[in-house]
């Protein structure tokens, strides 16, 4: 049995696909013949280590079947290079689309994985021209990769953050213009946009208020969540995970984030009907 069909601790995410996609999304498998909300993310919206994440709370606040298209970590890319999920936008209700770092998606440095992002597949000779001293074979990772790459030399490591930034407007707009029905754009962080800066651990990392001021005009609507204090305070409470996966749950928005993330949301989506 895989990791992601268990998950951790004995938590069933009981993963399932759509239509043609080869994507694994959180289950389980929703019907899209009636009206339904469409739930496009990361990891936050796959709900990692959450029994009922946010999409499933929106539902039982708004009674609207909400599909969860969530893929841990998944960046824009799932998004703008699977036709079939751009056929699901045109049937949903509304899509709500969390913003993503643009750490895990290709650009003219590295290419991703197209459905796994974070999963670094090559250099581009540009990038190996700049990091002529690196070895991106030992790489498997993006995360890993931009650490040693910061490490190694921050002024080098200018360029790759500008090419980041400027691929992820492009390829927002790119999947806002596709989308023909109402979309909402999510933010849903413990740090606002101002505060993200060049953080790589951040979440979502190199997005700026700047950018967002780019994209955000296409989007129907746009909620800002950043967890309160007494959502961080709460930490992992409420969470399932193993003993050994307790670092990584500790570093995502938790259980009482989740609630607020769909409180939020709500009244956005009520608006749209």
């Amino acid at each position: 049995m895989s990791f992601e069909a268990l998950g951790p601790g004995g938590l069933d995410y009981l993963p399932c696909r759509y239509g043609n996609s080869k994507v694994l999304f959180r289950g389980p498998r929703r019907s899209l013949d009636a009206p339904f909300i469409a739930f496009f993310g990361g990891t936050t919206t796959y709900g990692k280590f959450i029994r009922t994440p946010f999409a499933e709370l929106v539902e039982s606040r708004i009674g609207t079947t909400c599909v969860n298209f969530g893929s841990v970590n998944g960046g824009v890319d799932v998004y703008a290079t699977d036709p079939y999920l751009r056929e699901v936008t045109g049937m949903a209700a509304a899509t709500v689309i969390q913003i993503t770092s643009p750490r895990n998606m290709s650009n003219r440095f590295y290419r991703v994985h197209p459905r796994r992002n974070d999963r670094f597949v090559e250099a581009s000779a540009l990038l190996r021209a700049i990091y002529r001293d690196i070895d991106f074979t030992e790489f498997n990772f993006t995360n890993h990769m931009l650490k040693r790459l910061c490490l190694v030399s921050p002024e080098r490591f200018q360029p790759v953050i500008e090419e980041l930034q400027t691929a992820w407007v492009a390829r927002m707009r790119l999947v806002l213009s596709q989308i023909p029905g109402k979309t909402i754009l999510l933010w849903a962080s413990d740090v606002a946009p101002e505060d993200v800066g060049e953080d790589i651990d951040a979440d979502p990392a190199f997005v700026t208020r700047a950018m967002l001021d780019k994209v955000v005009p296409m989007a129907t609507d746009y909620v800002e969540v950043v967890a309160s204090e007494d959502a961080i305070e709460a930490g992992t409470d409420g969470m399932v995970f193993s003993e050994t996966e307790a670092p990584a749950a500790a570093q995502m928005l938790g259980l009482h984030a989740h609630h607020e993330i769909s409180r939020a949301l709500v009244p956005a989506l009520e608006a749209l009907r």
